[in-house]
């Protein structure tokens, strides 16, 4: 994904889409729709990286108990 100047192309699909107005539970739907797809896409990524660098439970509970602030 990456960010330009101009719009991009999700962005003018979804303004061709929006041209239309939308009863509030459509357009409510089709927020869900693109919030699902994202997590998703999140999700894999996240599931990625735990296989790439062989993050398991303990990864997590090691990181619960970091104190990372600056004094």
């Amino acid at each position: 994904m990456e960010a330009v100047g101009k719009l991009t192309n999700l962005q003018i699909e979804l303004l061709k889409l929006f041209q239309y107005n939308l009863p509030e539970n459509q357009l409510a739907e089709i927020k869900n729709m693109l919030a699902k797809y994202f997590a998703n896409s999140a999700t894999t990524e996240m599931d990625k990286l735990w296989e790439e660098n062989k993050w398991d439970n303990e990864t997590m509970k090691a990181w619960a108990s970091e104190h990372l602030r600056k004094k």
